[in-house]
């Protein structure tokens, strides 16, 4: 069992679905349904990911590096991806005019992409 690996999955399941509620009830009728399907998305997107941080627990005794690397591209890749989804989301109601989000997201992507390639990969080798 790595601790770490998993009070990181089970922290951001639980702001998942916070975040869930809080979009569900907090946000309806006070942003564009638009920026409602984004929340939504970024809601979706951190709990795969945490699924996923949760199912490299599995190979904690193996100190592979590939999978620290994939725990790695996945934790940034929710704060990046998601995050900035959440931001963006809220634009109406913050104020937020944050133009440098906008790039944020793919980069999250990007991360999301290599944890899921090093995770096959650390599958492939794994004994």
């Amino acid at each position: 069992m790595n601790k770490r690996i998993i009070l990181t999955g089970a922290l951001f399941g639980l702001i998942a679905v916070i975040l869930g509620a809080f979009g569900a009830h907090g946000l309806e009728n006070k942003v564009s349904e638009g920026s409602l399907d984004n929340w939504k998305t970024a809601v979706s997107y951190q709990f795969y990911h945490t699924f996923a941080i949760l199912y490299l627990a599995t190979f904690s005794r193996a100190k592979n590096g590939l999978i620290n690397f994939s725990y790695w591209t996945f934790t940034v890749g929710i704060l990046l991806f998601s995050g900035s989804l959440y931001l963006l989301s809220t634009r109406e109601i913050t104020g937020l005019t944050a133009s440098f989000l906008g790039p944020i997201t793919p980069i999250g992507g990007l991360l999301f992409i290599l944890g899921w390639i090093s995770l096959f990969v650390a599958t492939i080798r794994h004994k």
